[in-house]
Protein backbone atom coordinates (compact mmCIF):
# COMPACT_ATOMS: atom_id res chain seq x y z
CA UNK A 1 0.00 0.00 0.00
CA UNK A 2 1.21 3.48 -0.71
CA UNK A 3 -0.03 6.91 0.18
CA UNK A 4 0.50 10.44 -1.07
CA UNK A 5 2.63 12.91 0.86
CA UNK A 6 3.11 16.52 -0.17
CA UNK A 7 6.40 18.23 0.64
CA UNK A 8 7.83 21.62 -0.21
CA UNK A 9 11.33 21.81 -1.66
CA UNK A 10 13.29 24.72 -3.03
CA UNK A 11 13.60 25.25 -6.76
CA UNK A 12 17.24 24.17 -6.92
CA UNK A 13 16.49 20.85 -5.20
CA UNK A 14 13.55 20.27 -7.53
CA UNK A 15 15.75 20.89 -10.58
CA UNK A 16 18.41 18.51 -9.26
CA UNK A 17 15.74 15.88 -8.59
CA UNK A 18 14.39 16.27 -12.13
CA UNK A 19 17.89 15.90 -13.62
CA UNK A 20 18.56 12.83 -11.50
CA UNK A 21 15.23 11.29 -12.49
CA UNK A 22 16.01 11.90 -16.16
CA UNK A 23 19.55 10.52 -15.95
CA UNK A 24 18.52 7.40 -14.02
CA UNK A 25 15.26 6.73 -15.88
CA UNK A 26 13.44 6.72 -12.54
CA UNK A 27 10.47 8.77 -11.48
CA UNK A 28 10.85 11.65 -9.04
CA UNK A 29 8.45 9.83 -6.72
CA UNK A 30 10.60 6.72 -6.78
CA UNK A 31 13.75 8.70 -5.97
CA UNK A 32 12.12 10.68 -3.17
CA UNK A 33 10.53 7.58 -1.63
CA UNK A 34 13.87 5.75 -1.81
CA UNK A 35 15.70 8.69 -0.23
CA UNK A 36 13.16 8.94 2.60
CA UNK A 37 13.31 5.17 3.23
CA UNK A 38 17.11 5.21 3.36
CA UNK A 39 17.17 8.28 5.62
CA UNK A 40 14.72 6.68 8.04
CA UNK A 41 16.58 3.34 8.06
CA UNK A 42 19.92 5.00 8.82
CA UNK A 43 18.50 7.22 11.53
CA UNK A 44 16.50 4.43 13.17
CA UNK A 45 19.67 2.32 13.25
CA UNK A 46 21.72 5.19 14.66
CA UNK A 47 19.20 6.00 17.39
CA UNK A 48 18.85 2.31 18.30
CA UNK A 49 22.65 1.97 18.61
CA UNK A 50 22.95 5.16 20.66
CA UNK A 51 20.23 3.98 23.07
CA UNK A 52 21.93 0.60 23.38
CA UNK A 53 25.27 2.26 24.12
CA UNK A 54 23.68 4.50 26.75
CA UNK A 55 22.06 1.48 28.41
CA UNK A 56 25.42 -0.32 28.45
CA UNK A 57 27.17 2.76 29.85
CA UNK A 58 24.55 3.09 32.59
CA UNK A 59 25.00 -0.53 33.77
CA UNK A 60 26.92 -1.11 36.99
CA UNK A 61 30.53 -1.97 36.27
CA UNK A 62 30.58 -0.31 32.87
CA UNK A 63 34.16 0.31 31.76
CA UNK A 64 35.23 3.49 30.04
CA UNK A 65 38.46 4.17 28.20
CA UNK A 66 40.02 7.58 28.12
CA UNK A 67 41.05 9.22 24.88
CA UNK A 68 44.76 8.75 25.52
CA UNK A 69 44.31 5.03 26.12
CA UNK A 70 42.45 4.59 22.84
CA UNK A 71 45.02 6.65 20.90
CA UNK A 72 47.85 4.57 22.34
CA UNK A 73 46.15 1.29 21.43
CA UNK A 74 45.31 2.27 17.86
CA UNK A 75 48.54 4.19 17.35
CA UNK A 76 50.46 0.99 18.08
CA UNK A 77 48.30 -0.93 15.60
CA UNK A 78 48.87 1.70 12.90
CA UNK A 79 52.60 1.56 13.54
CA UNK A 80 52.60 -2.21 12.90
CA UNK A 81 50.04 -2.96 10.17
CA UNK A 82 49.09 -6.57 9.46
CA UNK A 83 48.06 -8.30 6.27
CA UNK A 84 44.71 -10.06 5.83
CA UNK A 85 46.09 -13.16 7.59
CA UNK A 86 47.12 -11.39 10.79
CA UNK A 87 50.84 -11.28 9.91
CA UNK A 88 52.83 -8.08 10.28
CA UNK A 89 53.42 -6.40 6.95
CA UNK A 90 56.97 -5.68 5.91
CA UNK A 91 57.60 -2.10 4.93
Amino acid sequence: MSTTLTVRIDDETKQKLERLADSTARSKSYLVASAIREYIDVNEWQIREIRQAIEEADRPGARFLDHGEINAKWGAKRAHPVDGKGRKKSR
